[in-house]
């Protein structure tokens, strides 16, 4: 579902930040070879991660959900020198597809893959974080909320992607729409939350940025 025309977007993309050239080649390989490329960020919130991450200038980033990568070197390119960016994807069959990319990347260093169930592993870094990317699987959203806000720094960022799930926030829930259903008690609990300031961005599929108080 396009919240704006297409032609609207594509003029807000043509009058953003130009794509890196490393990230133009992941987004084309992304649509060539890897299924429901659509999950990729691309080129304009890929620019409004970047820029994000840059007015943080993160020591530690966590992403949950790696998907190809492009959503990480997104965000490391905002990392403070000698800072770390941990993601987090439970799909092995992409780990070497995302390393390909990474270590083209001046990130390469900087950047840890991890693969298994974020809930597991993510207790295990020993880290706390100044900015979050959700961008998983959205039944776990209230789970990964509550897991990662405590390991916030002081006015961290928590990001979380797809709030508003093409659309269907807005639409009768079918019975067995569990991914709608969550997203509409998440987007509530992430608003109410008083440990944070929050606002929802109509951003692609919908960005919640969220500041840790």
């Amino acid at each position: 579902m396009h919240f704006i025309s297409e032609a609207l977007e594509d003029y807000a993309a043509l009058h953003s930040q130009d794509e890196p050239q490393l990230l133009e080649a992941l987004n084309r390989e992304t649509h060539q070879k890897i299924l429901q490329p659509r999950m990729l960020s691309g080129h304009f919130q890929g620019r409004v991660l970047s820029l994000i991450s840059k007015l943080v200038n993160p020591k530690h980033i966590l992403e949950i959900g790696t998907f190809t990568g492009y959503a990480t070197l997104c965000l490391a390119e905002g990392l403070a020198e000698g800072g770390s960016i941990d993601t987090v994807d439970n799909n092995e069959e992409l780990v070497d597809f995302q390393k390909k990319y990474f270590d083209k990347s001046q990130w390469a260093g900087q950047i840890h893959q991890h693969l298994g169930n974020a809930l597991d592993i993510i207790p295990g870094l020993g880290k706390k974080f100044d900015l979050v990317f959700i961008d998983a699987d959205k039944p776990n959203y209230p789970n990964y909320w509550e897991m990662v806000v405590p390991l916030m720094n002081k006015g961290g960022l928590i990001l979380s992607d797809n709030v508003l799930w093409s659309g269907k926030v807005l639409e009768p829930v079918k019975p067995n729409d569990k991914s709608t259903n969550v997203l509409l008690e998440y987007n509530k609990r992430v608003k109410e939350d008083p440990r944070v300031e929050t606002v929802l961005l109509p951003i692609r599929d919908g960005l919640t940025v969220s500041r840790v108080i």
